[in-house]
């Protein structure tokens, strides 16, 4: 699949050739991390803290805060590996400090180890200085403490006029388990399909800032399709993964919901299809995702309006249960709740919403049996629900709060506040 890179100097995202000429200045990152972050993982790269010429260190937190960023550029000790970790990265990319000796002490899965090579030989210093070691033989010393590798073409990195596939070939190879991605004059679709059909991914910069390769064509690149009509099925999710519906993309429907960020579809009747542009339920596409088998896709979308089915209802199976009902219902009451209800009450009164939770939290510690842990358990569920939506905080915020602390490597003790 492709990963987007965006490279960062004195706060704007740049694109050079051969990691030195200034090719392109696209100025504020964050538009380009929201577009880019629906199609997965994007690449963040501290160009001034890897050159030892200051720090974009502020805004890649900011920007870990809003979207999945594998973070490298200056990651030289284990403080700051674990610093860019608990920040939220789901990967940081080490480069010249990748050793046996700091790479132990890091979560596996959580580290991309980055070797730039030219010519097959590993160069280091902003790629100036070769090293006398062979690239495969690097990736074959290192690859017992790496998750994944990052491998950079660099005589090809800048000039759009294609990479390597045999050295791909070769490098994957010789990474075994390690999950590869490649860089570096990687230009076209076809290279990316070729390069997933291999088991690597493709990190993209210049090609995509350039418009020389579309983001829509790269992602599109490894799908396949079993259908006469060449669709390809989508489920269509909520911000948790619960499924709303099945609905059906092509390239074009594809390109114009990354392109605006809205529940875009293939409709086999009316061809394309923008979900809630009559109705009003429309939906916010976060994230395109691509199944194992490149045969099918994912939309993951925060959904507006009465909910995704045609019969005003949440998703196509029937209403909502468990803790998606009970949100869609205090959504509603806190808009319409009878006068003198009593959730009309909580949602007005602080104090007596604060004073419940507080009892049923204590009523659930005193709890024994199963039956009577799962009684105040609801009901401690009912009234936190209850102070989400008075403040106007989703389930989903929560949800995405407990992710990004599951990345977090720093731990606390944990003791009862006094």
């Amino acid at each position: 699949m492709i990963i987007p890179s965006i490279d960062l100097r004195g706060g704007n995202a740049v694109q050079l050739v051969e990691g030195k000429t200034p090719k392109l200045d696209a100025g504020d990152p964050r538009p380009l991390l929201e577009r880019f972050a629906r199609v997965g993982e994007v690449a963040v790269i501290d160009l001034d803290a890897a050159l030892g010429s200051g720090s974009n260190a502020a805004l890649i937190e900011e920007l870990c805060g809003h979207a999945a960023c594998r973070v490298g550029g200056g990651i030289r000790d284990y403080e700051t590996a674990v610093r860019w970790l608990d920040a939220g990265a789901q990967r940081i990319i080490l480069g010249t400090a990748a050793q046996p000796e700091l790479l132990r002490r890091l979560p596996r899965e959580r580290v991309q180890v980055a070797l730039d090579a030219r010519d097959g030989e590993v160069v280091v210093e902003g790629w100036t200085t070769g090293t006398g070691h062979a690239l495969l033989d690097r990736i074959e010393a290192l690859r017992p403490y790496s998750g994944s590798f990052l491998v950079t073409f660099v005589e090809r990195e800048g000039h759009l006029g294609g990479t390597d596939l045999e050295l791909a070939r070769a490098v994957i190879a010789a990474a075994g388990t390690a999950r590869v991605t490649i860089a570096g004059g990687v230009t076209t679709a076809a290279e990316i399909a070729e390069l997933d059909a291999l088991g690597a991914d493709a990190q993209v910069g210049m090609a995509i800032y350039t418009g020389q390769l579309g983001l829509a064509e790269a992602f599109c690149a490894p799908l396949r399709s079993d259908r006469t009509d060449g669709l390809w099925p989508t489920v269509v999710t909520d911000e948790a993964g619960r499924a709303l519906g099945l609905v059906y993309s092509n390239a074009e429907s594809v390109r114009t919901a990354l392109d605006s960020g809205k529940g875009v579809y293939w409709s086999r009747k009316r061809g394309l299809w923008e979900k809630g542009a009559s109705s009003g339920a429309s939906q916010d596409v976060l994230r395109l995702e691509v199944d194992c088998d490149r045969d099918c896709l994912r939309a993951v979308v925060r959904q507006s309006g009465v909910g995704f089915c045609h019969l005003e209802r949440r998703d196509c199976w029937g209403e909502a249960r468990g803790l998606a009902a009970l949100e869609a219902t205090l959504t509603a009451r806190q808009q319409d709740a009878p006068e003198g209800s009593y959730t009309a009450r909580l949602f007005a009164d602080r104090t007596l919403l604060g004073k419940k939770l507080i009892e049923e939290a204590g009523e659930l510690v005193e709890a024994e049996t199963p039956d009577e842990i799962i009684h105040e358990a609801a009901d401690v569920l009912y009234f936190t629900l209850a102070r989400l939506r008075a403040a106007g905080v989703s389930l989903a915020q929560i949800e995405n709060e407990l992710d990004r602390r599951a990345l977090v490597q720093t731990r606390r003790g944990g003791e009862a506040k006094t």
